[in-house]
């Protein structure tokens, strides 16, 4: 079975289900994938379709199965992700004696991969973005792009990656011509240039906000957007600095999700780099966690937990001594308390399922618990 077989299999399983939200989304990346403007044509009629008959779930899923049917008859071929599109050796960037310093880093960015880069404010990761941007010049080492599509000079080097800062410029006028204008600029016939355009407003989940303006918007639909108008451009690399920052907790899943899908597009894979705060949710989509300590680059897969703990947080009404008595069982090494949460530390032999198994013995009403042990969140509760 092909992956694109494989995938088409499992979005029929979403709507066999009744996960219609999700499934819908995904059935748009296998169209997506086939890059058939008639397959895109047949997508946009039914996403009008949908939002003019919200509630007519058992006909959408007919609709869409049918849809995937003409999907799975498109030959979908494999991008090879195996070379790197970044490649990164020794890179520093200082700002001069006794300030701050960034690195050395060095790292190989695939395409299809998606790296959450993640650390306290002021440790580098906006100016990491950056120099792999071309936007900043690094001092030391050194930097090399393999993109698939040829560059001669840095303008053909910035049509291959695209930074998208934390604090994005206004537009004018309707959205949808900003977007179709995005398209004009490399030759495509207006027919698919709308067709395009329309398809990745439908994916974004941007079809009743296209003919708004900018000041029209929430934050949130802002930052959607901007991300369609930069995936229209295709490019090998997208690096997001602080994508989530104005997204409540529902959309920061929704777009993550959708953001990882797109990149992992089966004939059209991008590199994604993006910094975040948000850890649990940066961590659950990520393939490769990058933290960056006082500027050093420290890999998550490497990194060691050098005291050798089960690390676990844990919010709860309950008094600190309580604790520590219920997992002396356990061998409770040390229990913190922040004022918000408490993080026990226990041998790492410990299985957490045995935290959860003494807490529920006990009837300690626990509002929220988390093996942190692998998580890049111990760095910042220690």
């Amino acid at each position: 079975m092909t992956r694109a077989e494989a995938r088409i299999k499992k979005v029929i399983t979403f709507f066999e289900n009744k996960d219609t939200f999700l499934g819908y989304r995904k059935l748009m990346d296998c169209a997506i994938d086939t890059q058939n403007l008639d397959i895109y044509n047949h997508v946009i009629a039914l996403t009008d379709w949908k939002e003019k008959f919200p509630n007519e779930e058992d006909e959408l899923i007919k609709r869409s199965l049918q849809a995937l049917n003409k999907i799975s008859k498109i030959p979908v071929e494999d991008h090879n992700t195996k070379s790197p599109v970044i490649m990164g050796s020794n890179l520093i960037k200082s700002y001069g004696l006794n300030r701050f310093k960034l690195g050395p880093i060095s790292m190989n960015i695939h395409k299809g991969d998606v790296y959450g880069l993640v650390g306290e404010n002021g440790n580098g990761k906006t100016t990491l973005l950056r120099i792999l941007a071309k936007e900043l010049k690094h001092n030391e080492g050194t930097l090399e792009f393999n993109f698939n599509k040829a560059f001669n000079n840095n303008y053909d080097l910035r049509s291959n990656l695209v930074y998208i800062p934390q604090r994005t410029q206004k537009w004018y006028g309707s959205l949808k011509d900003n977007l179709k204008f995005v398209l004009s600029n490399y030759g495509i016939s207006p027919e698919e240039n709308e067709t395009r355009v329309l398809m990745m407003i439908a994916r974004l989940g941007l079809w009743n906000y296209k003919h708004l303006k900018w000041n029209e918007l929430s934050s949130g639909y802002k930052m959607r957007f901007e991300l369609a108008r930069t995936l229209l451009r295709q490019p090998e690399l997208l690096l997001l600095d602080e994508p989530l920052a104005n997204l409540d907790v529902l959309a920061q899943q929704v777009i993550l999700e959708d953001l990882k899908s797109i990149c992992n597009s089966i004939n059209n894979p991008i590199a994604l780099i993006l910094s975040s705060q948000q850890l649990y949710e940066v961590e659950k989509v990520s393939d490769k966690v990058i933290y960056l300590k006082n500027g050093i680059y420290e890999d998550q897969n490497t990194i060691t937990n050098t005291n050798n703990y089960l690390i676990v947080e844990i919010d709860c009404n309950c008094e600190r001594e309580t604790l520590k008595q219920i997992f002396a069982g356990l061998n409770l090494e040390r229990l913190v308390f922040n004022g918000g949460i408490f993080v026990a530390y226990f041998p790492i032999e410990t299985a957490f399922s045995l935290v959860l198994e003494t807490l529920g013995k006990h009837k300690i009403d626990v509002t929220y618990t988390r093996n942190i042990t692998k998580s890049t969140r111990r760095f910042f509760v220690s």
